[in-house]
């Protein structure tokens, strides 16, 4: 008994004698509504198939736009929010470059000038000079974003010495800040202070501070203390804390052209090695953005 298929839309719904229908597959045709009969040879049904499937082509292909992102991909950088009057932002992100927010989810977010962000977002299609990519934004978290302070025998003890807990590539240099994520004993009450310090006191008796001006050490790099101050206020309770420190003013300008600067030493006092750690930055080699980096939410318990 000859056997007949019947398709509606591209599923195959039942199959029927030819007692049930006449001979012929019913397919119900899509774009204008209407119901077509067609024969049940296989070679017929094998072409109609493949039409069916260069028909649809065009409607997959949509999906996906000329740069090959989709509806649905979702990305994350570090980044500093840039500003543009009325409301209006974008960010320069450490991996992605410029981040255009054509569209958001978050239309409740207050941009702050030169602030620090964790940003999530859908990417839509890349700039026409390349330098970066328009996107939906998903979300923001804000970092801790803090200036190079300079510390002097007068204001040492303001910024402590207690240990951190910083893990092995999560101090990183991105966007000519010195990003760091780190673990913290959390306090009962006062707030933690996390500071990036030039030290300024004089190493022996008698010679007189460090000058003001920058300088850049023998080694070819910019040296800086990590301070940390926990004001005895712990709890052996843990939890994770996130800073970027702006180093912009010890890169050369275009002015001053070529530099020997290398990098920047951090010397830091090290939960698990003591103190006198020194972590090294080098320019020509960095330290990518750590994929942890994205997942990490900040305490509101440090300063």
């Amino acid at each position: 008994m000859k056997k007949f298929t019947e398709i509606h839309g591209n599923s195959i719904v039942g199959v029927f004698t030819k007692k049930d229908r006449k001979e012929g597959i019913l397919m119900f045709n899509f774009l204008n509504s209407e119901s077509l009969w067609i024969g049940t040879d296989m070679k017929k049904f094998k072409w109609l198939l493949g039409m069916l499937v260069l028909a649809l082509m065009p409607m997959l292909q949509s999906c996906d736009d000329d740069d090959g992102y989709s509806i649905g991909d979702f990305s994350w950088d570090w980044a500093t929010v840039r500003t543009t009057g009325g409301g209006g932002y974008y960010l320069v992100g450490d991996r992605w470059g410029i981040i255009d927010p054509v569209a958001t989810s978050i239309p409740w977010f207050k941009p702050v000038d030169g602030e620090r962000v964790v940003s999530f977002f859908n990417p839509l299609a890349d700039m026409s000079d390349e330098k970066g990519v328009q996107v939906k934004m998903e979300g923001i978290q804000e970092v801790l974003t803090k200036e190079v302070e300079e510390m002097t025998a007068e204001n040492e003890e303001e910024f402590g010495n207690d240990p951190i807990l910083i893990y092995q590539g999560d101090m990183w240099l991105g966007g000519k800040f010195l990003n760091i994520i780190f673990r913290q004993n959390l306090p009962r009450s006062e707030k933690h202070r996390i500071s990036l310090v030039e030290n300024k006191i004089a190493t022996e008796p008698g010679e007189p501070e460090t000058p003001e001006t920058l300088s850049i050490g023998e080694d070819g790099y910019v040296h800086l203390e990590l301070r940390y101050n926990t004001y005895d206020d712990v709890t052996d309770y843990w939890g994770w804390g996130r800073v970027s420190y702006n180093l912009e003013k010890f890169y050369p300008t275009p002015k001053e052209g070529e530099t020997t600067m290398k990098g920047f030493k951090v010397t830091i006092n090290s939960e698990e090695n003591g103190e006198g750690v020194v972590v090294v930055l080098d320019l020509e080699h960095p330290v990518g953005v750590p994929e942890k980096a994205k997942d990490v939410h900040a305490t509101s318990v440090i300063r």
